[in-house]
């Protein structure tokens, strides 16, 4: 009787995978919802940085790197390969000079491109 049992589960699971809609997302031909709170791009306003480098010093994926020479001069360099979009640095920023959106990150092949200058301020 077990025997008849198991058989039928495995047929009626078969069944039951053939009749319901696919649980995945319709890509790249329907559109991609993307869930509330979802942290993409990050993004930058240069007028709003003044350098303290809070976003840098917390950031825990290393993907902010601030080159001082003075108060007056520096710049803040992004590396999209290493961040971990975890929104730290926006937190961080007293500010407001740095959020993330909600637009997806661009795909490159060229190493070159995975490196974003968001401020350089030079002494005037």
């Amino acid at each position: 009787m077990t025997y008849f049992r198991k058989r039928f589960s495995i047929i009626s699971a078969i069944f039951e995978a053939l009749i319901k809609p696919p649980e995945t997302v319709d890509y790249p031909k329907g559109a991609l919802m993307l869930p509330e709170g979802f942290r993409g791009a990050l993004l930058f306003d240069t007028d709003q940085c003044i350098g303290c480098g809070l976003c840098v010093r917390n950031c825990p994926a290393d993907a902010l790197h601030m080159e001082k020479k003075s108060r007056d001069e520096y710049k803040l360099i992004h590396y999209p390969a290493r961040c971990a979009y975890c929104g730290q640095c926006e937190d961080n920023c007293r500010h407001g000079a740095i959020y993330h959106s909600n637009q997806l990150v661009k795909p490159t092949d060229n190493p070159a491109g995975l490196i974003v200058v968001l401020k350089e301020k030079k002494e005037a």
